[in-house]
């Protein structure tokens, strides 16, 4: 992406609140506690700071508390994330401490999701909740703050009647107090959705400086923050790598300041595995203003394409063997971003690929607005199937 592409895009804009710097933040609904900055996520009435923890790929309780002991209240996890062992982690930690100091969300993922995003027959309310049940003995709790339903990307899932239903029961009877999506594509269109139904406390849903589809994202969000809804913001980082051998990080102070510099984004969770991160996270925390030095590191960043990819599917319809290459590019994010193969492979396993899937196609058409090599990323990262998961593990 060029450097006059990158500002059409929306690098300039975020609602056009971006490059304003210092006057684009007041009057934006923060609040500080000594020196954290908090926003209140939308109707739920949760004050959290701007940014929280998100516990994905981390499995160090000592890290967790010191986040905690920090001031950092809201801990962002899912049903599957470490086949289970991030929420086991957080419950014995948790366990520790007033249930009312901190805010736990997670994630449950409905069965029998299509590759393109439908619900099948295999997709019922008593799954879902079936795992909700295991995720709460994990944590060992009676309750958790936010449900999101997980990974959802077509309206047909935002309203797929059973497992809303079974939600908005799992909300009455007080088992969880709040319910939402994450969404990592299609985000617009979820969060449209999500507002005109007007069911929603919170949504999770991807949002950083490289996607290229900002104006239309700008607006949903709009939209959903206007209707009450709180606003969660992830993939902020864009994968925190500009490259495949880890040599050009993204700048993490100004790509997360970047995010928060939208008043309507009331909380932020970048994944945090180590004391470093941490660290930076926290001052940003505290100090949540776009600099002149930050805008312009982000726009020296441009002309990279980088690790994330904006899952557009613009892709797609050139592939003639219909491979879901989004979700391919964001195993190899996971795997060379995150340093996280694990997670890449059970991606993987979960969209059913094989091994250099390309091999032999004469016929291609697919092309990348980022201007990814989507064949050779996809012969990369397609290697992982013929490893066993336990030694990624």
């Amino acid at each position: 992406m060029k450097r006059r592409t990158f500002f059409r895009s929306g690098l300039a804009g975020a609602a056009g609140i971006t490059m304003l710097g210092t006057p684009a933040l007041a009057g934006n609904g923060n609040s500080a506690e000594g020196d954290i900055v908090y926003r209140t996520l939308g109707k739920t009435g949760l004050k959290l700071p701007v940014v929280s923890f998100g516990v994905m790929r981390s499995d160090n309780n000592s890290l967790v508390k010191a986040a905690y002991e920090a001031g950092m209240k809201m801990f962002d996890t899912a049903h599957g994330y470490m086949n289970g062992r991030n929420e086991e982690m957080l419950g014995g930690f948790f366990s520790q401490v007033p249930r009312d100091s901190f805010v736990i969300a997670t994630k449950v993922k409905p069965a029998g999701v299509d590759r393109a995003g439908l619900p099948t027959k295999e997709t019922t309310a008593a799954g879902f909740i079936e795992q909700f049940d295991l995720s709460l003995t994990r944590l060992k709790m009676d309750y958790v703050d936010i449900l999101y339903m997980h990974a959802a990307d077509t309206v047909e899932m935002v309203r797929h009647k059973e497992i809303v239903n079974a939600m908005l029961d799992l909300k009455k009877k007080g088992r969880v107090r709040f319910i939402g999506i994450s969404t990592h594509k299609n985000e617009p269109l979820v969060i449209n959705t999500m507002a005109e139904d007007g069911i929603w406390d919170v949504v999770l849903a991807s949002y950083n400086y490289r996607q290229t589809y900002l104006p239309e994202l700008n607006s949903a969000i709009d939209k959903a923050a206007s209707a009450g809804m709180g606003i969660v913001g992830m993939k902020t980082l864009a994968g925190g790598w500009l490259d495949r051998e880890r040599t050009r990080p993204v700048n993490v102070q100004a790509a997360l300041r970047w995010v928060i510099s939208n008043p309507n984004v009331h909380t932020t969770i970048p994944g945090i595995t180590a004391f470093d991160q941490l660290e930076t996270d926290l001052k940003i925390m505290k100090d949540v203003m776009l600099t002149d030095q930050d805008k312009a590191e982000l726009i020296a960043e441009s002309d990279c394409p980088g690790l994330y990819c904006n899952a557009c599917s613009n892709c797609v319809p050139g592939c003639p063997n219909n491979l879901p290459i989004p979700e391919l590019m964001r195993a190899y994010m996971y795997a060379y971003g995150y340093r996280n193969a694990a997670m890449a492979s059970e991606l993987l396993s979960e969209i059913s690929v094989k091994a250099d899937p390309c091999a032999g196609c004469e016929s291609c058409t697919s092309t990348c607005v980022r201007g990814f090599d989507l064949r050779g990323k996809i012969a990369d990262i397609s290697r992982l199937v013929n490893v066993p998961y336990d030694l990624l593990a």
